[in-house]
């Protein structure tokens, strides 16, 4: 009876599993969300609507920009023209760079220049309609008006293919413009191309490379590009200067025009195979993935692999719903990006060819966004690509002696404040992650956190237990982000038996109080005489200098210690002033100085469109009012977010913005992205199953989905009346049940022993 029983569900499972993978979980994805911003005073979310496999290197999209600085992706849905379709691009991020390898089909005379957006038709640059336009994971389609000539994009991991469908012509033509690139005048992270080189080694083949800084310091991007018909001519120009009859160029302004003849066969394919090492491995690239030409094929493969990676969460919900919430995790699951080649080898952060022994080798990691709710989403949904992605880290940290900060195609930018490497080691430790070798994770972290580099000054932070804001910018927000990153490090200790370095990491994470003034009942930077920097408005935005908060002020920053919530509530004065000041928080308004263009998303103080507001709705848990946290999370989420090219309310931050959408619809929210705690808030989806990494399944079921407030909760058909619940319970596989309702249940959830903190 037993082998039978273990057979059945044996059975069952893969039944169930197979029936999940022939579900079409891209029908849901719709790239176009948050591609526009509402109105001239808020945000785009910075995302790009083209082709990419989950995780890959190549992301082939259109550029409506011929220099992009905002939107990052190079793409606004209200532009009018595009300037040709290259094939990296950032997603969601707040600053640009990439755009490698542009290319643009044209048919008729070449004019070199990319033309002037505001000029729809002057340069190489098309016209285009939306009616046209079409994007679904891993496609993308667009008609160019302005020569007739019908675009196709599709993507492998390293390679872009290309399918034009010109008209009959003998002057159809495909543009490289290498020189094609972030905005070269903008006074920082200055942007250059150091070198270009240009070849056609046969009637069918084209290579190349560019060297160029700009975000990130220095970039080596080494291409191959194949056609499916016979190069007619050639034409190769360097800045102003043509050279007819050569079959090369060298120069750091580099474009090339390639003609075919398609007055009997109208439609031209073309292979852009990338690397980042050389471009044999270029070549070596397109043969391991694309060796055919088959282009609907690779269309379909990449749909497989994308519904694939979406069907570790199987949701239930309005069409609505399901767009915002597909789209979210098809946005998490685009980066970070693998830079190896297809057998291993990649370029490490010394700039010298490496093999890893997994085959991948992960960058784009923003980290100061991401490590808050998309690594986190990464432990349930992608426990063994999170432990990729650690591993890939940890490369860094033994060329530079600490983690990364923000990094950009393997190269430290140093861009944002915190080492926020650390709560996304310590999140996937303290879960039992697999994959990565703790002890020298722990030594990266304990390295990371004692070792002076750029912004984190350590001598500065262990001498007066604040940072002085004129000895250290953005003193204040890095004060409370290193508190939290040094609670995270005691966690580790902790775990792996160092009892000294319990005691070391654990007094520095309470160090945040030293910038508490119980005057203004605020945090507030000092000088390194210990006197309060004056005058002081808690309404004054910072950005990222030049003030003691980064990207937030007083308001917003007030709530960062996800560590010790306790400490918190009892500096404010008990749970009555904490809650008052709660409430404050999503009532008050700044007007005219105190608003920034970076900040958006408002409901009051709270700022959805940035990050460091991202976790304050749920703070009602600990304070014994979790139906204002219900309250706050269903309001943002139907109001914050819908399925339009308008559906962001700011950056998407590599995934960070649409993760936190992903979560709360589920129901929950890791507060403390290291606790192993997700805080409950309201559930929207009325159905949800997360298929795990080991075998199991956690189910959330959801009675009267839609409305606000929890009325009870279930935990595997037993009375649940905790605030929160544990990863290792979601781990163990199980039904959550809610029951909602239109009025807070305040009796719920408010018991001694059911606060949030572990």
């Amino acid at each position: 009876m037993k082998i039978f029983s273990s057979l059945f569900f044996s059975l069952l499972f893969v039944n169930a599993f197979s029936q999940i993978n022939r579900k079409d979980f891209t029908q849901f994805v719709n790239p176009f969300i948050g591609t526009a911003s509402k109105d001239t005073n808020s945000l785009s979310g910075s995302v790009f609507p083209g082709a990419c496999m989950p995780f890959g290197m190549v992301q082939l999209s259109p550029d409506n920009y011929d220099a992009p600085e905002d939107p990052a992706s190079a793409y606004n849905y209200k532009e009018k023209t595009i300037v040709g379709f290259s094939h990296t691009h950032l997603n969601g991020t707040g600053v640009g760079d990439l755009y490698d390898v542009l290319v643009q089909p044209i048919a008729g005379t070449v004019l070199w220049q990319p033309g002037d957006a505001a000029k729809p038709r002057s340069g190489y640059r098309s016209v285009f309609s939306h009616t046209t336009e079409k994007a679904s994971p891993g496609y993308y389609a667009v008609q160019l008006d302005d020569y007739n000539i019908k675009v196709e994009l599709t993507a492998t991991e390293h390679v872009g293919f290309h399918k034009y469908n010109f008209p009959k012509t003998d002057s159809a033509y495909v543009l490289f413009d290498l020189d094609h690139t972030l905005d070269k005048k903008r006074p920082y992270w200055v942007c250059k191309v150091v070198a270009a080189h240009m070849k056609q080694v046969d009637k069918y083949t084209i290579e190349g490379y560019r060297i160029l800084t700009g975000w990130a310091r220095l970039r080596k991007v080494y291409f191959v590009a194949k056609f499916d018909k016979p190069i007619q001519q050639s034409v190769f120009v360097n800045g102003k200067r043509i050279f007819s009859g050569a079959n090369l160029i060298n120069g750091n302004a580099a474009k090339a025009a390639f003609r075919f003849n398609t007055n009997k066969n109208n439609t031209v394919q073309m292979k852009v195979a990338l690397s980042a090492t050389s471009i044999e491995d270029a070549y070596k690239n397109m043969t391991a993935e694309l060796p055919d030409w088959n282009f609907e094929k690779t269309v379909a493969n990449a749909k497989f692999a994308w519904n694939k990676a979406l069907a570790v969460i199987d949701a239930e919900g309005t069409t609505e719903q399901k767009q915002i919430f597909y789209t979210g995790l098809y946005r998490n699951f685009i980066q970070p990006n693998n830079l190896a080649n297809a057998d291993g080898t990649y370029s490490g952060t010394d700039f010298t060819t490496h093999k890893a022994t997994d085959g991948t080798h992960y960058s784009t990691f923003s980290l100061w966004d991401t490590y808050r709710a998309t690594h986190p989403l990464y432990t349930l949904t992608a426990p063994q690509k999170d432990a990729a992605f650690i591993n890939s880290m940890l490369r860094q940290y033994k060329t530079y002696g600490y983690l990364p900060i923000w990094q950009l195609w393997g190269d430290e930018n140093y861009c944002m404040i915190g080492n926020h490497a650390i709560p996304v080691i310590a999140d996937a430790m303290l879960k039992g992650i697999k994959g990565f070798d703790y002890e020298e994770a722990y030594k990266a972290c304990v390295a990371s956190s004692t070792t002076d580099h750029p912004g984190a000054p350590f001598t500065v932070w262990n001498k007066y237990h604040y940072f002085p804001e004129n000895m250290q910018s953005q003193s204040v927000s890095l004060t409370l982000e290193i508190a939290y990153d040094d609670w995270c490090v005691e966690q580790m200790a902790k775990q792996l038996g160092k009892t000294k370095d319990v005691t070391f990491f654990t007094e520095r994470s309470t160090w945040y109080k030293n910038l508490y003034d119980s005057q203004t009942r605020f945090f507030r930077a000092k000088d390194d005489k210990g006197d309060w920097i004056n005058p002081f408005n808690p309404l004054k935005y910072g950005g990222n200098g030049g003030n003691p908060f980064t990207e937030g002020n007083a308001w917003q920053y007030f709530w960062y210690v996800p560590q010790d919530m306790p400490g918190l509530i009892s500096l404010t004065g008990g749970k009555d002033a904490f809650n008052t000041k709660l409430d404050s928080m999503f009532t008050l308004q700044a007007k005219g100085a105190d608003v920034d263009g970076n900040a958006s998303g408002f409901i009051g103080q709270y700022a959805h469109g940035n990050e460091p507001s991202h976790h304050v709705a749920y703070l009602y848990n600990y304070s014994s009012q979790p139906w204002k946290t219900q309250y706050y999370t269903h309001k943002i989420m139907t109001e914050l977010y819908d399925n339009t090219t308008a559906g962001l309310s700011g950056n998407e931050d590599c995934g960070q913005l649409t993760a936190w959408y992903v979560f709360s619809a589920m129901g929950f929210y890791p507060v403390n992205p290291a606790s192993g705690l997700y805080l409950f808030g309201s559930p929207l989806l009325k159905h949800t199953t997360l298929n795990l990494a080991n075998g199991k399944t956690f189910s959330i079921n959801v009675t009267n989905a839609g409305k606000t407030y929890i009325q009870s909760v279930k935990l595997n058909g037993r009375p649940y009346t905790k605030t929160y619940i544990m990863h290792s319970d979601i781990e163990k596989g199980g039904i959550l049940e809610f029951v909602m309702g239109d009025e807070p249940n305040k009796e719920w959830g408010i018991g001694k022993d059911d606060q949030p903190v572990k």
